[in-house]
C-alpha cells in the first residue's frame, strides 16, 4: 500500500503560492502610472515588475524584466504607443500587448491592433474588467470590438492579396489556425488537438515566422483572406 500524504504535507502543499502573473505598464503621466501600478498590485496573482514612463525606457527596460504581459498607454508625446508597440513586437514577439486607451476610438485603436497589440483596454475599465483582459490574452485570446475585428481582418486581408500568399503551412498549423479563426483559446485548441499547450505555442510560433505576422489578429486574417469558405462560416456562426 503507497503511502498517503501526511495532514500537514497536504496543507503545505495546498498553500503553496501561486506562479503570479507579472505585468508592465508604459504610462507617461505620473498619477496615472501609479495608479494603474496600485491597481495591478492590489488584484491578487498579479504584481507590476516594471513601470516606464515613455516608449524609450520600455525599449530599455522591457526585453530585460521580460514582464507576461505589457499594458501600454496609447497617446504618449514623443514616441507614441502605437510605434513603441510595433518596436516591441520585435524584440519580443511572445509577450502580448494590451493597449490602454480612454476611448474605443476605431481608428486608432486599429492602428494600435495593425502595429501586433493583442488587444485594448479602456482607462475607465473596473478591475475585474482588467482581470479578466489579462488572463484572456495569456490564453490566446484577443479583446476588442467586433468593429474593430472586422477591420483589422479587412486590412490584412487586401495586405495579403497584394503581395501574394507563398507560406506553405502543414496541415496541422493550418488546423490550428482554423480552431484560432474560430475564437479558441491555446488550450481550447489543445484539448481539441489532443495535443499540449505547448505543442500548440510551438505551431503559433511557426505559422507566426511563416506567415511573417506577430500576432493572433494578423494570422486569423490572413488565414481568412487565403479561404473565403473560411471567413464564411466564421461569420454564419
Amino acid at each position: 500500500m503507497k503511502n498517503q500524504p501526511s495532514s500537514s504535507e497536504e496543507k503545505s502543499a495546498a498553500a503553496a503560492p501561486q506562479k503570479l502573473v507579472r505585468l508592465a505598464l508604459v504610462e507617461d503621466v505620473a498619477e496615472m502610472r501609479e495608479s494603474w501600478r496600485r491597481l495591478m498590485d492590489g488584484l491578487p496573482g498579479f504584481r507590476c515588475v516594471c513601470t516606464c514612463a515613455n516608449g524609450r525606457e520600455a525599449l530599455k527596460l522591457l526585453p530585460v524584466a521580460l514582464p507576461d504581459v505589457i499594458v501600454m498607454d496609447i497617446q504618449m508625446p514623443g514616441m507614441s504607443g502605437i510605434e513603441c508597440t510595433l518596436r516591441l513586437k520585435q524584440l519580443l514577439p511572445n509577450t502580448p500587448i494590451l493597449i490602454l486607451t480612454v476611448s474605443a476610438d476605431t481608428p486608432t485603436v486599429f492602428r494600435a491592433l495593425e502595429a501586433g497589440a493583442d488587444g485594448y483596454l479602456l482607462k475607465r475599465s473596473r478591475p475585474e474588467q482588467f482581470q479578466t483582459a489579462i488572463q484572456d490574452v495569456l490564453t490566446g485570446g484577443a479583446p476588442m470590438t467586433s468593429e474593430i475585428a472586422r477591420r483589422v481582418v479587412a486590412s490584412f486581408r487586401k495586405r495579403a492579396t497584394e503581395r501574394g500568399q507563398t507560406a506553405q503551412l502543414t496541415p496541422r498549423e493550418e488546423e490550428v489556425l482554423a480552431l484560432l479563426s474560430k475564437g479558441f483559446a491555446n488550450k481550447e485548441i489543445a484539448d481539441k488537438m489532443s495535443v499540449s499547450y505547448e505543442t500548440v505555442r510551438d505551431h503559433l510560433r511557426n505559422i507566426y515566422e511563416k506567415l511573417h505576422v506577430h500576432s493572433r489578429t494578423e494570422a486569423v486574417a490572413r488565414y481568412l483572406q487565403s479561404s473565403p469558405s473560411a471567413e464564411k462560416n466564421l461569420a454564419e456562426e
